[in-house]
């Protein structure tokens, strides 16, 4: 039984266009804010999403796979 279930590749599309869009909309706001570290971080959490499963979960899930 599968808990979180993946996003289909036109989504997963959608989204990494939208934040690429996003990230260059921003940018020249961006620059000179000192919380700029976050918004991409948050950015970057949204491009890596390819399923409901929360990001950091699948990503200590890969590198738990890694030390086996």
């Amino acid at each position: 039984m599968l808990l979180y279930h993946a996003y289909s590749l036109h989504r997963i599309i959608l989204r990494r266009i939208a934040v690429v869009i996003i990230g260059f909309i921003a940018l020249p706001f961006m620059v000179f804010r000192h919380d700029r570290s976050k918004f991409y971080s948050y950015l970057h959490r949204v491009w890596c999403k390819t399923s409901s499963q929360p990001v950091w979960l699948a990503q200590s899930e890969a590198a738990g796979y890694e030390f086996h």
